[in-house]
């Protein structure tokens, strides 16, 4: 056991996060392994009693239930093929108009993340569905790997999100009530989204060409029947999860229950279920909440050892330090959180920075499920901002030769909807009641 200032466990301990994250260890690991490592030597043997603490914290953890079912649901609802049916409709509703093909790429990738939850899903889907229309219909290659990207993330900010399962517990704040605190924000990047994609072909009219009539050549009882039809099944699905929630009958861990027999049910109205899909699905399900459990026990570990040996008052100091008050220590946090995106992982970044920073949020005097939802927010750029852009990684990977897209398109075609994500941020910080009115409406 080695006598070390809290100053000098922070040092060791953020540099040794950021060296091994760069030399690509996996997360968990480097998480896992610092804490190990620091604790023992800072700490001694009496850091064990903290370990198992916290491993036993994580695995009683009742909201942490809903993970594995959301995931499920999600894959679920892939295999149902509603999206290719979904975006058919809109298709034949939007392509008239110029950039009509990626409005309607954003509007599936936000109907997609009230059914899915996670961006691999959201994005892949959007890249084997929207992207090859766009890139034959003569759309710009930037703007068609744009829409797809912002659109597919939206999945992990518009509840049910996995992001919000497991922010919830980290700051103490109900699962409930921030999903309904990120519903209008999801519904408001969505929007600017849109809006961003028709003006700019209002005056870029060879980026979106508008479709030709006679592709379109429904009648409109037709595009009608079409369109609702396609609509029905994902909406009964968002009732049965946040409709159970916002009218308090369920909580989301059962919510989360309800959503997975609905998508199974969904499977099975389309025709789509078998043994196959029902393996496939229940395989890919554990092996993604696999990953994310060891995440989360180590980095629930580094906290604990991070913050036991006082390291989160040296960053409170640093951050309450910060000019202009407490909008300049709120922008430092957030300006971390941002850098933070661009190198390290979602969940590490949750899991590490939330026991942290929501002490100083609240020290601030912000309403603390307003400052969670900025942050969440926040990290909507992680995944469009380079080098480690989970995105960009998606949409690359399900591209084909033959669409003739690489990776320097999609980093162009993902910046102005970076600084639509910023847009947003500042709209939140004028208009707080956007995100704090409908939570504030949810039945006791």
């Amino acid at each position: 056991m080695i006598t070390m200032s809290p100053e000098m466990v922070t040092i060791a301990m953020v540099a040794g996060l950021l060296v091994g994250v760069v030399t690509g260890y996996p997360l968990g690991l480097v998480l896992g392994g610092i804490a190990l490592l620091v604790g023992v030597v800072a700490w001694g043997p009496s850091v064990f009693p903290l370990f198992y603490s916290r491993l036993y914290g994580v695995v009683t953890e009742y909201t942490f239930l809903a993970v594995p079912l959301f995931i499920f649901m999600g894959i679920m609802v892939q295999s149902s093929g509603c999206a290719d049916k979904l975006f058919g409709a809109l298709h034949l509703w939007l392509g008239g108009f110029r950039g009509g093909l990626a409005i309607a790429s954003v509007l599936l990738g936000t109907m997609l993340a009230a059914c899915v939850g996670v961006i691999a899903a959201s994005v892949t889907m959007l890249a084997l569905i929207a992207l090859p229309a766009m890139i034959n219909r003569g759309y710009s290659k930037e703007l068609s790997t744009g829409a797809c990207c912002a659109g597919g993330t939206l999945g992990i900010l518009i509840p049910p999100s996995i992001m919000l399962i497991l922010y919830g517990p980290m700051a103490m704040i109900s699962v409930g009530k921030l999903f309904m605190a990120a519903f209008i924000p999801g519904l408001v990047l969505s929007g600017l989204y849109s809006a961003y994609i028709g003006i700019w072909c209002l005056f870029k009219p060879k980026e979106g060409p508008a479709i030709p009539a006679e592709e379109r050549a429904v009648s409109w009882r037709k595009k009608t029947f079409l369109l609702i039809t396609s609509l029905i099944p994902p909406v009964v699905l968002i009732m049965a999860v946040l409709g159970s929630i916002f009218f308090g009958i369920a909580a989301p861990t059962e919510a989360a229950a309800v959503g997975a027999l609905a998508a199974i049910v969904m499977v099975i109205a389309y025709r789509a279920l078998s043994f196959q899909v029902l393996k496939e699905s229940l395989y890919r399900t554990m092996r993604t909440f696999s990953m994310i459990f060891v995440i989360v026990v180590c980095a629930s570990l580094f906290t604990g050892v991070f913050l036991g040996l006082g390291c989160g008052n040296v960053v409170a100091s640093i951050v309450l330090a910060a000019p202009f008050g407490r909008w300049g220590a709120f922008a430092v946090i957030m300006l971390v959180i941002f850098v933070l995106g661009m190198f390290i992982d979602w969940i590490g970044i949750i899991l590490i920075m939330i026991p942290i920073v929501s002490p100083i949020g609240v020290e601030l005097g912000f309403d603390p499920l307003w400052f969670a939802m900025m942050i969440i927010v926040n990290l909507q750029m992680s995944f469009l901002s380079p080098p480690f852009a989970y995105a960009i990684f998606f949409l690359k990977g399900v591209t084909t030769p033959e669409m003739g897209v690489d990776t320097s398109h999609i980093i162009r075609g993902v910046l102005p909807f970076i600084g639509l994500i910023m847009v947003g941020l500042g709209l939140f910080v004028g208009f707080p009641q956007l995100i704090l009115w409908l939570p504030g409406m949810m039945i006791k």
